[in-house]
């Protein structure tokens, strides 16, 4: 049966969100922190998914994360190995990126589709507010889903190389790329969240008809912070082109959803 929410749950909700902010502002004053950056990853992914939608039960959350976690880790743990280099391209993991689990895929890995894909998700909710109720809404959510979801990523690829060091993204052939990684890594994000998106999808869909909701606005609270981070820290390496990506996509995408969400 499942579980409606509670005052306790809102209470853990604002508790998680609260230890999030203070952990995100601690990136910006405390000296750079393996364990730090595992902290924030953590808390983010926690917010993720308390926050996509209060109304829906709670293990129908979890469950979409556990989904999202073991889909978009093993699809970035196949890629790590060098016979295979598929979806993403040849990556090494650093050791900043954590220890792995199953000596295949570091811990932070799984958390970070989980906080990509859950906000990507949310902030597709808000664009697409205006058009929710035509037949073919669903379809319209994955996809965009799947290519914000791949923004993050667009995002987030000059802060995690050359700010943390999380990862290094070897040499191929191809001879576009954006930081390091080739355009393969980004249609790899677009088809692996297509993916994660086909079974998640049914666990995270309100089935109990009831009111008009409210826009959830914790996605885009999100997916703005996480931005500002990746834009701070690459500001900081001198990394003037992620800067002005990150704050075009933050500008963006942060205009469609407050339009969406005013609907």
């Amino acid at each position: 049966m499942p579980i409606p929410p509670t005052s306790t749950s809102k209470y853990g909700f604002w508790a998680l969100n609260g230890l999030l902010g203070l952990a995100f502002v601690a990136e910006f004053f405390v000296p750079p922190s393996v364990a730090l950056d595992g902290l924030l990853i953590v808390l983010a992914a926690g917010a993720s998914v308390v926050g996509h939608d209060r109304q829906l039960p709670l293990q129908n959350a979890l469950s979409a994360a556990l989904i999202c976690a073991a889909v978009g880790g093993l699809a970035h743990g196949l890629s790590a190995q060098r016979d295979l280099a598929l979806p993403f391209g040849p990556v090494l993991f650093n050791p900043a990126a954590g220890w792995k689990i199953l000596n295949f895929v570091p811990w932070t890995i799984p958390l970070l589709w989980i906080i990509a894909l859950f906000n990507a998700r949310g902030l597709a909710r808000l664009i697409l507010r205006p058009w929710r109720k035509i037949k073919t809404y669903g379809f319209w959510l994955i996809g965009l889903t799947a290519v914000l979801a791949m923004a993050f990523d667009l995002a987030l690829e000059p802060y995690a190389w050359h700010v943390k060091n999380f990862w290094l993204w070897q040499p191929t052939k191809l001879p576009l790329t954006w930081q390091g990684a080739t355009l393969l890594n980004f249609l790899g994000w677009v088809c692996v969240s297509l993916l994660i998106l086909v079974f998640i999808t049914p666990l995270l869909i309100r089935k109990q008809p009831g009111q008009r909701s409210t826009p959830n606005l914790h996605p885009l609270i999100l997916w703005l912070g996480a931005l500002g981070l990746f834009a701070a820290g690459s500001a900081g390496a001198g990394l003037w082109w992620p800067v002005g990506v990150d704050a075009a996509l933050a500008a963006v995408t942060g205009w469609l959803a407050i339009r969406g969400a005013k609907w």
